[in-house]
């Protein structure tokens, strides 16, 4: 009886923690929000991030805008995705691409420089 009883709190217990990791787990697949900085001497025309899995860039994060020598953005990447690596590519008006890699789980700045 005392057995029975042990198995059923802990299940009890065990149900709710499931839950909760369910929620935790959730959560950490939201969108991540970092800061993009041009600390170049060139305007940033097109900004790209896409994850180190994919063979190609995704759509221009920048649209129709672009960052000028020394201004900086708030930029969300909501994709879903555990994993905060990233693949980035930056091309600004002199013709020049940036290509790098970096780890933005929230909160970075994350800044070109010439």
């Amino acid at each position: 009886m005392r057995s029975t009883l042990k198995s059923a709190l802990a299940a009890t217990i065990a149900v709710p923690m499931v839950a909760l990791s369910a929620v935790m787990a959730k959560a950490d697949t939201e969108s991540v929000t970092f800061t993009l900085v041009n600390g170049t001497s060139s305007t940033m025309t097109h900004f790209y991030a896409s994850p180190p899995s994919t063979s190609s860039w995704e759509e221009d994060i920048l649209g129709v805008d672009v960052l000028n020598p020394g201004e900086s953005v708030d930029i969300t990447i909501d994709d879903g995705r555990e994993d905060c690596t990233y693949d980035f590519m930056a091309r600004f008006s002199d013709g020049s691409d940036s290509v790098s890699s970096g780890t933005i789980c929230g909160g970075e700045t994350y800044t070109y420089t010439d």
